[in-house]
């Protein structure tokens, strides 16, 4: 298939040899679906168009959403060579290569643009070989990405190109891109409303996979002889894939993100949602039940301790039954700790203990609490003033001092919320800090 980078329009030959998605890339920015926010009147790459400004980016978004329409209607825009690598399939011979066609142009006066899609791929050697390129003005760079670039993409490549957030279609969006694929595809079909809603959710925002899906959907009718298509043909028709995120990209862990503030705000309802998003993604339902007791520890804590105990039988639940039926009992999990009590005062003591432990010397055990298994520890007195708490009144030895002698002031670290069991917790300490302030006024009279 021959393909003009520089006109973003295919051959007569291989016009109906294309994949639609194919046949379908604008020609024009002003062709294109989406992206107002970059593209729309007034915005940012807009503005670079029209002054003709042509500058190194990168463009960062979830798949299907236009970074390399964008970059090949750039190429377009400005009239320059147009040079696509793929961090997947290419490497430093092919880098090599676009770096002489490069030259080449430059001796004939011409712009480049190299594209690099899916750069986060490239290792950082692999990047700076960019670097010396983009500075001397050679090439323009333009990478996609759909990762973080401020984790992906080394600093000094980062720091000279822009970064464009492309943003994944809206339901509006992608019924535009429905619209547009039935009338200018040529294909003889026709989709009810529910039927189209039901194709904008197969998609999940991607609108290279809706494109591919309407195509689909038309040899599946051109085959039955049907001429429209409703939501039971949609359903038989289509098997779509698991929802968008990548198990370890920066979608998945927003999801997470989402899911454990969800149940920290204790909305049981949002939770589910997130919780039920990750498992139609195909998350492993046993990350979900290790974040899911980490919540319990966390965000609920000694404020209802049968969080966790919940948690954990849910974790066990699901290895004995697996899925999906596992899956309900974690379920219920995140129900029972979103509406729980929320305590954080457990997790921050610890972080806390954590810092005065790392910035603290190595002090010395006290005499009083040291173990005497020996005639000779006896004899030097360890252990001889421990006061055994069982047999002092309410099992408690008021003014004891449990902290190294050097530590005047011994810190506090737990401060108990007043919310569910950590409510009686805290009273409780109050009353032996009490008996504590009492026993000391006793010494000092």
């Amino acid at each position: 298939m021959t393909f003009d980078l520089f006109t973003a329009s295919l051959s007569p030959a291989d016009a109906t040899a294309a994949p639609l998605a194919e046949r379908l890339r604008p020609t024009t920015i002003d062709e294109m679906i989406g992206q107002s926010h970059l593209l729309g009147p007034g915005m940012p790459l807009r503005l670079a168009f029209d002054a003709g400004r042509l500058h190194s980016m990168i463009l960062w978004g979830p798949p299907g959403v236009g970074k390399t329409t964008l970059a090949r209607l750039t190429a377009h825009h400005f009239n320059a060579d147009f040079i696509q690598i793929s961090a997947v399939l290419s490497g430093v011979k092919e880098i090599r290569e676009a770096v002489e066609r490069a030259k080449h142009n430059k001796s004939q006066g011409r712009q480049t643009i190299l594209f690099v899609d899916e750069v986060h791929r490239f290792n950082k050697s692999q990047q700076d070989a960019f670097l010396p390129h983009v500075e001397s003005g050679l090439v323009t760079f333009i990478g996609a990405t759909t990762e973080n670039p401020s984790f992906e993409v080394v600093g000094a490549l980062l720091s000279r190109a822009q970064v464009y957030v492309l943003n994944a279609f809206s339901e509006d969006e992608l019924i535009a891109f429905i619209h547009r694929a039935l009338s200018q595809g040529q294909l003889e079909l026709t989709l009810t409303p529910e039927a189209e809603k039901r194709l904008v959710a197969y998609a999940d925002g991607d609108g290279r996979r809706l494109i591919n899906l309407v195509e689909q959907l038309a040899t599946a009718a051109q085959t039955s002889g049907l001429k429209e298509a409703g939501t039971d043909f949609v359903a038989k028709a289509l098997s779509p894939s698991l929802r968008r995120f990548d198990k370890g990209g920066e979608a998945f862990y927003d999801q997470i993100s989402a899911l454990h503030k969800s149940v920290r705000g204790s909305n049981p309802d949002a939770a589910l949602y997130w919780f039920t998003r990750m498992l139609d993604g195909g998350a492993d339902p046993r990350y979900l039940a290790r974040r899911i007791l980490r919540m319990a520890w966390e965000d609920i804590g000694l404020a209802d301790p049968r969080g966790a105990e919940i948690a954990l039988n849910a974790a066990d639940t699901y290895e004995r039954l697996g899925s999906p039926e596992g899956e309900l009992a974690l379920a219920q999990a995140l129900i029972y700790l979103a509406c729980a009590p929320k305590s954080n005062a457990g997790y921050m003591a610890y972080n806390q203990a954590r810092a005065f432990i790392r910035e603290d010397s190595s002090r010395s055990v006290p005499v009083h609490l040291r173990n005497a298994p020996t005639k000779l520890m006896k004899e030097l007195g360890y252990g001889r003033e421990y006061r055994y708490a069982h047999d002092e009144p309410e099992a408690y030895a008021a003014g004891e001092t449990y902290f190294p002698d050097e530590i005047a002031r011994p810190p506090s670290f737990y401060s108990p919320t007043p919310r569910g069991l950590e409510g009686k917790i805290g009273e409780k300490l109050a009353h032996l800090h009490a008996l504590d302030r009492q026993a000391d006024k006793k010494r000092t009279d």
